[in-house]
């Protein structure tokens, strides 16, 4: 079995989270071949931190950009990957992953995820489940659907990342890929077992301004990537029951109207968007669950 993977993690300013995520990578019951991190122009002691893991640990390289005066989601997340995917040669991995520096993960995740992509081979992208730290000391789950991998932790098979093209440089290209994926007759899902669950240290959709302004930008993402008003509303009324409740939801829905209203540009792949309507129409009337079963099986019989 080839179980050669490369990891690349963009970050900035990640002092506070990131030995947790660097301390449970070096843990792992199968380390990568290679770690590339990108510090996308760190203004705290992340740069004094990588120096000092990097130092420890050679399978760990270090990539400098320099300082931007902002930290940059979506897009520029995607801009910091391919500066470190440009180092690499993707023939000498069968396996990539896109990581986020400030996750705590089990120490089996990597040989878990390679085990079930071992076992189906027409699974192209695959994570565990993300949970954050509640305030009373337990877990609580950030509520991913299984129809899609993770955008903190995007483990991929390389020829199937190579195929697609890789990632979409714009806000929601954690959306856009797994939707694709299914397009083109592979498998894109997450798995919430114990074993695979990690621990996201920085709520989702709160890392530049609030998690108002991240509510707002998901909104915009999924307007980009093709989603119509009844799906967006039917978004928007599920998510009112997480936190920031009501107002959450309320963000989103707003996000996604006032893209609208001011036409800004789409996703324009060929048949994507039909393809993509036609999921949330059945997902709308018979369950996600249910709507991504016949796009498997159809795929399947290819």
């Amino acid at each position: 079995m080839d179980r050669r993977y490369v990891v690349i993690s963009p970050c900035r300013n990640e002092e506070s989270f990131m030995r947790q995520t660097l301390d449970t990578m070096v843990a792992q019951t199968i380390r990568p071949t290679l770690w590339v991190i990108v510090d996308d122009g760190s203004t705290d002691q992340t740069p004094v931190i990588l120096a000092e893991y990097a130092a420890q640990h050679d399978w760990i390289r270090i990539v400098t950009r320099h300082d931007r005066g902002r930290r940059a989601v979506g897009p520029g997340v995607i801009e910091a990957f391919y500066a470190g995917f440009e180092t690499i040669n993707p023939k000498d991995y069968q396996y990539v992953c896109k990581l986020d520096l400030d996750l705590r993960l089990p120490t089996g995740y990597f040989e878990g995820l390679m085990a079930r992509m071992e076992a189906n081979p027409r699974i192209a992208t695959c994570s565990g489940k993300a949970y954050i730290e509640s305030t009373g000391g337990g877990l609580e789950s950030e509520r991913h659907g299984d129809e899609n991998s993770i955008g903190a932790s995007k483990f991929y098979r390389m020829s199937c990342f190579e195929t697609l093209g890789g990632f979409v440089r714009e806000v929601m290209w954690d959306g856009i890929d797994g939707h694709r994926c299914r397009m083109h007759g592979w498998i894109a899902c997450s798995w919430d077992d114990e074993d695979l669950r990690f621990v996201h240290l920085r709520p989702m959709g709160s890392s530049q301004h609030s998690i108002f302004v991240g509510r707002k930008r998901h909104g915009y993402g999924q307007y980009y990537m093709g989603t119509g008003l009844l799906w967006m509303m039917a978004t928007a009324f599920y998510r009112i029951t997480e936190r920031p409740y009501v107002v959450g939801g309320l963000f989103i829905l707003w996000g996604w109207i006032d893209a609208r209203v001011k036409k800004l540009p789409r996703y324009e792949e060929p048949g994507f968007r039909e393809f993509l309507r036609h999921y949330h129409w059945r997902a709308l009337l018979v369950g996600k669950r249910r709507a991504i079963a016949e796009i498997e099986t159809r795929n399947a019989l290819r």
